[in-house]
């Protein structure tokens, strides 16, 4: 994974640094610096991004099934 890769995945969760950095348990500048190709990118990240999509995607979920019931 490229750092432009990184990037474009985050924008596409409409995640900003900050809020990924702290769902990876990292600092902002870690994302930055990734992001920018200052500092390489773990071979794994893609497991955790694997991961934290999958959560993203349940939680989106519960809040369609949540706001679809509030409007029953």
């Amino acid at each position: 994974m490229k750092g432009n890769d990184l990037l474009a995945w985050r924008k596409r969760h409409r995640l900003t640094q900050k809020e990924l950095a702290n769902l990876l348990g990292v600092r902002n500048l870690a994302v930055y610096r990734w992001e920018c190709g200052m500092r390489s990118i773990s071979p794994y990240l893609h497991l955790a991004l694997e991961a934290l999509e999958n959560r993203l995607t349940k939680e989106a979920e519960h809040k369609e099934e949540k706001d679809h019931g509030d409007l029953s």
